[in-house]
């Protein structure tokens, strides 16, 4: 069984309409061990927050969908143990904390970091962090 790191894109992707949906619903219902930093929930919860406050869900539907976000069968890995990681990452590859959140833990897990973000991607190409990243798109 193969690990994965899924990022918010792919758990966002998953739940709305947006490019790659089919490929990141396959992600969270494949098989494989998920994991992701407890970052997730917080940026999943703003993206259901902001869709809530451009009138796309109503109140009782945002709090439906973060429950199913909650079921979602993801290992969570505290912030703490990641962030002595995260930072000299985002340090060397110009990338926020919160992507190399995710980043820290794919090297620790020895493991793919599955992203809908292919600026990311890109900007991990040609690196040996690129042998951790793959794109909803791939």
């Amino acid at each position: 069984m193969r690990i994965v790191v899924v990022d918010a894109s792919v758990v966002a992707a998953a739940f709305f309409p947006e490019p790659h949906h089919d490929a990141a619903r396959e992600v969270l219902a494949s098989s494989r061990v998920l994991y992701a930093p407890e970052l997730l929930l917080a940026e999943v919860a703003n993206v259901v927050w902001k869709r809530h406050t451009r009138a796309e869900l109503s109140a009782s539907d945002a709090e439906a969908l973060l429950a199913d976000v909650l079921s979602l069968p993801i290992e969570y890995t505290p912030t703490a143990a990641l962030i002595s990681m995260a930072l000299p990452l985002a340090l060397r590859t110009g990338r926020t904390v919160y992507d190399c959140l995710y980043l820290a833990l794919a090297v620790t897990r020895g493991a793919i970091l599955i992203t809908g973000d292919q600026r990311l991607a890109n900007a991990l190409s040609g690196t040996p962090l690129a042998a951790h990243v793959q794109t909803l798109a791939e």
